[in-house]
């Protein structure tokens, strides 16, 4: 459980957060107040950089998702996990950032993206977004 620390927040009020996580059963981090904290700082850039390779043509969908299943061990690829969050939740988290750190160069806005988004094509949620799904399971591509 990510516990965030600003400026503003009183250090004893921390400490008691941090070891109420502990207290449950869970894992505390701490983070400062940055963009999506820790998880979602790295995930969603990372999830935009894998759908930029999709608007430049690098490798497929499933190329680029089966590159990071076995090269890299994850669970799904980063087009899935995408499909799966919902492509209306990652373009409006990238949106937003892009608005309120116009200058970050991480935040970017794939074009295939958004045009799943305005298609109404949002991933596991609608049935369809880059991979077609029948409920939680993820099918082929969508060609």
């Amino acid at each position: 459980v990510e516990v965030i620390r600003t400026e503003d927040t009183d250090p004893d009020v921390f400490d008691a957060a941090y070891q109420w996580v502990k207290d449950i059963g869970k894992v505390p981090v701490s983070c400062g107040d940055t963009p999506g904290f820790i998880v979602n700082r790295l995930l969603v850039p990372s999830l935009m950089q894998a759908l930029l390779m999709v608007d430049r043509n690098d490798a497929s969908i499933a190329d680029i998702d089966t590159s990071m299943k076995l090269g890299a061990g994850h669970p799904m690829g980063p087009i899935q996990l995408a499909d799966y969050v919902g492509l209306d939740t990652c373009y409006y988290i990238m949106s937003g950032w892009m608005e309120k750190y116009p200058t970050e160069s991480a935040f970017v806005m794939p074009k295939c993206l958004e045009a799943k988004v305005k298609e109404g094509h949002l991933g596991r949620k609608s049935g369809k977004g880059f991979y077609n799904w029948n409920g939680d399971k993820c099918g082929d591509p969508v060609v």
